[in-house]
C-alpha cells in the first residue's frame, strides 16, 4: 500500500501569466505559496485483476482506458500501473471549484503514489513536469504550470516561465522569523460558490493580446514581491495583492462578481492591505493578506463566510506509507 500527502496552494501573485500563450513569448511569473491543507492518494493492491477507483463516485473497471476519471487514467497509462489495483482520492477541503490548486495536486500526488507503487522515485521536478503533461497536453485544460510545481516542491515558490518552455521554480528563503510573520497574515475565507477554472482560463487565454498591459503588470507584480520577500520586507506582500487584484479582474468576465466585490471591499474597509480570490476567480477561497491588530474587524467583516486557518508548508508532494508486499505471494 501507497499512501502520498501532496499540498494545495495559495496563488499570491502573477496568476495569469503562467499561461502559454502568454509565457512563451513574454515570460512569466507567479509567487505561489503550498499550505497545510492536502490531497491524499492511497494505491492499494487487489486479489482480482480489476481497477477500482473511489473518489466522489466509485469505478469499477477492467480496462484503464475505460475509467471516466481522465486524470487516474491518464496517470496510470503514464506510470505503467495496468491493474489488480485500488486507487482512493481523499481531500482536506472541497476539491472541485477551490482555487487552491487542488485538480494539479490531485495529479502529482497520483504520479508520485502510482511511481512508487511501480518501485520507482522520481524528482519533484518530474512529477511536476509529467502532470503538466498530463493536464495541458493529454487532457487539454486550458491551464498554467504554477499549480504543478508548487504541489510538487512546497514551499514559497518564485516561479519564472519562458520565454519558450523553461520553467525555473526557486524556492523564496526566509529566515523562521519572516516566514512567520507572512503566515500570521494570510487568512482564507470560503466563498461558498465552486466554479470550473476551465472557462474563465480558456477566456484568459483567447484574449491575451488584449489584456497584455494587465499580464505585464501581474508579472512584474510578481517579480518585486519576490524580491522584497527575499529582503524580508513581508509587509509589501499586501499591497502587491491589492494592486494585482485590479489587474486580475480585468483579465476575463467571470474573474470576479457582486458578491466578490462586495466582499473584498467588506475586508479592505475593515484593514485587509490586500485582498484577492485565489486561483482564477470566480469563487472559491478568498485571500486576505492582513496585520494581525486587524484581523478580528476583518473576521466580524466576513462573518458570513467560514474561515480556513492555514499554515505553510514547506515539503511538497511526499509518500507517508510505503508498505511494499506481494499479499497473495
Amino acid at each position: 500500500m501507497i499512501i502520498t500527502q501532496t499540498p494545495l496552494r495559495i496563488g499570491l501573485l502573477g496568476g495569469g501569466t503562467d499561461l502559454p500563450g502568454y509565457y512563451r513569448e513574454h515570460g512569466g511569473r507567479v509567487l505561489n505559496c503550498a499550505v497545510d491543507k492536502y490531497i491524499y492518494v492511497i494505491v492499494k493492491q487487489r486479489f482480482d485483476d480489476d481497477i477500482y477507483v473511489n473518489y466522489s463516485k466509485k469505478e469499477i473497471v477492467s480496462r484503464v482506458e475505460d475509467l471516466q476519471h481522465e486524470l487516474v487514467r491518464e496517470a496510470m497509462l503514464m506510470t505503467g500501473v495496468a491493474g489488480a489495483v485500488e486507487i482512493t482520492t481523499l481531500a482536506d477541503i472541497p476539491s472541485a471549484g477551490s482555487g487552491l490548486g487542488s485538480s494539479s495536486a490531485v495529479t502529482v500526488g497520483l504520479l508520485h503514489a502510482l511511481f512508487a507503487y511501480q518501485g520507482r522515485q522520481v524528482s519533484a521536478e518530474e512529477l511536476a513536469d509529467r502532470a503538466c503533461t498530463i493536464e495541458i497536453e493529454r487532457c487539454g485544460k486550458p491551464i498554467g504550470k504554477q499549480d504543478q510545481y508548487v504541489a510538487a516542491l512546497g514551499g514559497i515558490r518564485d516561479i519564472r516561465f519562458g520565454p519558450g518552455d523553461e520553467v525555473i521554480a526557486e524556492e523564496v528563503g526566509l529566515s523562521a522569523t519572516h516566514r512567520r510573520a507572512l503566515q500570521q497574515q494570510i487568512m482564507l475565507f470560503y466563498t461558498g460558490v465552486t466554479r470550473s477554472a476551465n472557462s474563465i482560463l480558456a477566456e484568459q487565454s483567447a484574449h491575451i493580446a488584449d489584456t497584455r498591459q494587465q499580464l505585464d503588470l501581474l508579472r512584474d507584480l510578481a517579480a518585486f514581491a519576490a524580491e522584497r520577500l527575499r529582503a524580508g520586507d513581508v509587509d509589501a506582500i499586501g499591497l502587491a495583492v491589492r494592486q494585482s487584484w485590479e489587474a486580475k479582474r480585468k483579465l476575463a468576465s467571470g474573474v470576479s462578481n457582486g458578491t466578490v466585490d462586495w466582499a473584498v471591499a467588506r475586508a479592505l474597509d475593515a484593514g485587509a492591505v490586500g485582498v484577492k480570490l485565489t486561483g482564477a476567480g470566480g469563487g472559491g477561497f478568498l485571500l486576505a493578506l492582513c496585520p494581525i491588530e486587524r484581523q478580528r474587524a476583518v473576521r466580524e467583516s466576513l462573518s458570513d463566510m467560514q474561515e480556513l486557518p492555514v499554515k505553510l508548508d514547506r515539503l511538497g508532494s511526499r509518500v507517508i506509507l510505503n508498505v511494499v508486499r506481494d499479499i497473495w505471494g
